[in-house]
């Protein structure tokens, strides 16, 4: 950069409107004729307003309740849990077709007898899943929600 490449530009005055006819911006001064966006102190209408009109806000029906982003863990029942053995993860669940994918959340939940003795590694299970475990001689851990790797196509 040298100092004769700048590009400098004129400095300019702000417009002056409704200066009279002369100015370019003279009578209206770009506001069309009458109505309420032609008087002063049209800006401070509110976000949403229509002229008086009920607001678009209140004129569109809401829907009761809540609506949560987070997906829902998948629930697996302990009676489920029965026909496996030893080591119990997301991809043995998914395996089985016990949940739809090894990269969703988990949550076991108490049903039934579980007579058999496996280690599980979940995201979520109840207290009495957990206690159902250990009767039967098997452990439960806690363990974070599984990432899909990405590809390098």
């Amino acid at each position: 950069m040298k100092y004769n490449d700048l590009k400098v530009s004129k400095n300019t005055r702000p417009s002056r409107k409704g200066r009279g006819i002369s100015a370019g911006q003279g009578k209206t001064a770009g506001r069309g004729t009458k109505g309420q966006k032609a008087r002063t102190g049209h800006s401070k209408m509110p976000a949403g307003f229509m002229g008086g009109q009920r607001a678009i806000m209140q004129a569109v029906p809401k829907l009761k309740g809540f609506k949560s982003i987070h997906a829902k863990a998948e629930v697996v029942y302990t009676d489920r849990l029965n026909e496996l053995k030893g080591k119990v993860d997301n991809f043995v669940l998914a395996n089985k077709a016990l949940i739809s994918s090894p990269y969703v959340k988990v949550k076991v939940i108490s049903r039934g007898e579980l007579t058999a003795k496996i280690d599980l590694e979940t995201q979520f299970a109840s207290k009495s899943a957990v206690l159902a475990i250990k009767k039967a001689g098997g452990s439960f851990k806690k363990v974070a929600i599984l990432k899909k790797e990405k590809s390098n196509k």
